[in-house]
């Protein structure tokens, strides 16, 4: 799990813990969704995320991993997994205090963990999966070492990131996606961009 991540966590505290276990009904009923996009690093979180963002009005996007090194949330360096080890609360508490906590949704979080995050903030969860071999060559062409692209392809092998999804959230919630072509991307930000205009909608109509 370790070598998936360009960025390793600092755990939540167990009050944050037990704070996140509560359901969606502590949650305001939201205007728009929130849709958090995950997946092993190389599958498109990024570019999907991007392509959804600029094609809906009004939509936030949240890059965890740049949020955290932009915003000093990085914890240290764990030299053995050639990553750095992201702080948990403070990216959390930054994410909340900036669209997650509210009623009007309309953010877009793509990040290759999602376990950390409440559930009740994701009205849609989008894992994106990819053929071990196109995987492979967009680690490599990252300059990845063999090691960390060993690992990150070993966790798409034993599918890590659909059952944290799976686990962390209401199942009737959680798409996967595959995601080896620009097509399957088109496709991709097709889906997701109806499901959020149909949410509007029939916000706006009941």
């Amino acid at each position: 799990d370790a070598h998936r991540a360009s960025h390793r966590r600092v755990p939540l505290t167990a009050e944050k813990r037990a704070i996140h276990k509560m359901g969606k009904s502590a949650a305001t009923p939201r205007h728009r969704p929130n849709v958090l996009i995950t997946g092993t690093p190389g599958t498109g979180k990024s570019s999907l995320a991007e392509r959804v963002a600029a094609a809906v009005d009004d939509l936030t996007r949240i890059d965890v991993s740049q949020l955290a090194k932009e915003g000093d949330m990085l914890e240290s360096f764990d030299a053995e997994h050639d990553t750095h080890v992201i702080d948990e609360d403070k990216v959390l508490d930054h994410m909340e205090e900036h669209g997650l906590g509210g009623d009007a949704g309309g953010v877009v979080v793509d990040y290759h963990g999602c376990d950390l995050f409440p559930e009740r903030w994701f009205d849609l969860v989008v894992v994106l999966t990819c053929d071990n071999g196109v995987l492979y060559d967009r680690l490599h062409a990252r300059g990845y070492s063999d090691t960390k692209i060993r690992g990150n392809v070993e966790c798409e092998i034993f599918q890590t990131l659909i059952e944290e999804a799976k686990e962390s959230y209401d199942e009737d919630i959680v798409k996967v996606c595959a995601s080896d072509s620009i097509e399957d991307m088109e496709e991709n930000e097709k889906s997701i961009c109806e499901f959020i205009r149909n949410w509007k909608s029939t916000k706006e109509s009941s």
